[in-house]
């Protein structure tokens, strides 16, 4: 899969050279590819923003120069632009996203951007009811979602299968490893029991009243 990231701060993306997300560059896996916004602004000192007609604080992202950092993308594929009046993100729009080749994010700035950029995107996702400084951190969050559930990307395929959230409403059951006893509290005895068909009905139970 291709990630196409337009943002004005590509360094922020360091962070994503490690862990599951690195090997899963290594592999060719995933391929993320950062659009620096700032390459398309206007004039000598490359202005990407203005103040807002009508007045008000802050200054607002450009839809032309935003355009025109889209329009350099080859294969942009869902463009998705990521604001606080987005759609809530869940877990099927994880399952969702990660059937297209080509992903495309949009990470807004500043005190915003044009209204008319909401135009360009195929739509808009909200990574829950809060305002950051940016959307960089909610382009990681879908990047990191997004790229454990591609075939090859964790040790094990089935990891991403019975964890929280990967049925609508579900939890994921409690889990225990060594020390058996820590401060008093002990291992469930029946995940010690080597009854592989009470401990697969013990963590449906489980898994059940965690997500009541």
């Amino acid at each position: 899969m291709n990630f196409n990231v337009i943002t004005l701060f590509p360094e922020i993306f360091d962070i994503l050279d490690h862990s599951i997300i690195k090997r899963a560059k290594e592999k060719n896996l995933i391929k993320i590819n950062l659009v620096n916004l700032r390459n398309f602004g206007i004039g000598k000192h490359k202005i990407v923003d203005d103040t807002p007609y009508g007045g008000g604080p802050g200054m607002i992202l450009k839809v032309d120069v935003m355009d025109k950092a889209l329009g350099s993308i080859k294969n942009p594929g869902r463009i998705i632009l990521l604001t606080p009046q987005g759609k809530r993100y869940t877990q099927a729009d994880t399952r969702r996203l990660s059937k297209y080749d080509n992903l495309t994010l949009i990470c807004g700035h500043y005190e915003g951007f044009d209204e008319r950029i909401r135009q360009l995107a195929d739509e808009q996702i909200s990574i829950g009811d809060y305002v950051l400084t940016g959307g960089e951190l909610p382009a990681m969050v879908l990047i990191d979602s997004i790229t454990r559930l591609l075939p090859g990307v964790l040790g094990k395929d089935h990891s991403s299968i019975d964890e929280s959230h990967s049925k609508v409403g579900k939890i994921e059951y409690s889990q225990y490893t060594r020390p058996e006893v820590y401060r008093g509290k002990k291992v469930p005895q029946i995940l010690l029991s080597g009854n592989h068909a009470e401990i697969k009905k013990w963590r449906q139970e489980q898994s059940k009243k965690r997500s009541k």
